[in-house]
């Protein structure tokens, strides 16, 4: 009787096993598993996909927070992997082997491998990219075209902008300064910082709302309450279908531009199905899908046949050659200047 129930119990956990093997947990920005896609996916593979809506910085703390349990696959951009991982080691390396890098672009694969480096090995392929400029309501603020109108006095009150990073290194560039060029000196990128801290303290009044949801913020552009926000190129696209008064504005100074990835957590329990789904959303028709529903290109290879003509004519509209020339494109940043700029940030949002 105990060799039977024993048996029974191996049999339990197998069978348990099996169950929890077919369930792909993912760790990713809203919209980047589309509902069509995801069911597409589970049709295809009988995977169950179980999606948490995260960001960067709720991405590192819950992975930190397990030390990389709980999900399979992870997408947080990539300038914001290798410092995190050297020092709180929550992503394993990826088996570049079971990627299909025919459907990938390939100078962006080179380029995401080198920039995710830590110790010889690279820790994520390329998933999507973008930039972040200005979304401007273009009769509201007629030739705003570079980051200092978030500081015009004339816009008092019809300001947004997110208190993270992001603003800090725009505006960076638009004092003068290359955020990127000062990483490998703390000492003046503290300065900068010190700088920056009591320009976006003296603008305050200029601030409607420092936005935190990307929804919230194109309501309030929308609505007529913001006439000039720091946000993504295809927030400003969406807008700019229901009024062509509203568009992205690549600034003067450079739109910031982003890749976001696919990475495996530490202690993923299911890595063969994420990497099923890498391939499955790098599928040129799938990526073509998602960037008509998105408004944000991807590192998928042949995927431009499948947008849709009307989302293409936003790029041809906001980013013409010299606008794409001039992308600052986002290194990867070292932890210790994380600190700094969340004590920055900490103190413009508590200033009267």
């Amino acid at each position: 009787m105990k060799r039977v129930i024993v048996l029974v119990a191996l049999m339990l956990a197998t069978l348990t096993s099996a169950a929890q093997a077919e369930t792909l947990k993912l760790l990713t920005w809203k919209g980047y598993a589309p509902e069509e896609l995801v069911a597409k996916f589970e049709k295809e593979t009988g995977i169950k996909v179980e999606v948490t809506y995260s960001n960067n910085e709720e991405m590192i703390a819950k992975l930190r927070a397990t030390r990389g349990a709980g999900f399979d696959l992870a997408q947080p951009s990539q300038d914001r992997i290798s410092s995190v991982q050297e020092e709180f080691k929550i992503y394993q390396p990826l088996d570049y082997s079971k990627i299909d890098a025919g459907q990938v672009i390939p100078s962006m694969l080179t380029a995401v491998k080198k920039n995710t480096q830590v110790a010889g090995k690279s820790y994520a392929a390329p998933f999507c990219w973008g930039t972040s400029g200005l979304v401007v309501n273009k009769a509201k603020a007629p030739g705003a075209d570079s980051y200092k109108a978030l500081l015009d006095p004339k816009y008092k009150g019809r300001v947004s902008y997110r208190l993270k990073r992001p603003t800090l290194i725009a505006m960076g560039f638009a004092l003068g300064y290359d955020p990127f060029s000062l990483y490998g000196d703390p000492a003046a990128y503290k300065a900068m910082l010190d700088k920056i801290e009591a320009t976006l303290i003296a603008a305050k009044p200029n601030v409607q709302n420092y936005w935190a949801n990307g929804d919230a913020l194109l309501e309030s552009v929308r609505s007529g309450e913001v006439f000039v926000a720091e946000a993504w190129d295809n927030g400003g696209w969406k807008l700019h279908e229901e009024n062509k008064d509203i568009d992205f504005v690549a600034p003067i100074e450079g739109a910031l531009g982003w890749i976001d990835t696919f990475t495996i957590p530490a202690k993923a329990e299911n890595a063969a199905a994420a990497y099923k789904w890498i391939n499955f959303m790098l599928r040129p028709e799938n990526a073509g899908y998602f960037t008509t529903q998105e408004k944000t290109p991807t590192a998928s290879a042949g995927a431009g046949k499948f947008v849709a003509p009307e989302v293409q004519a936003h790029f041809d509209r906001c980013f013409p050659q010299a606008a794409i020339d001039n992308i600052k494109w986002y290194p990867p940043v070292p932890a210790k200047l994380e600190a700094m700029e969340g004590k920055v940030l900490d103190k413009i949002k508590a200033a009267k």
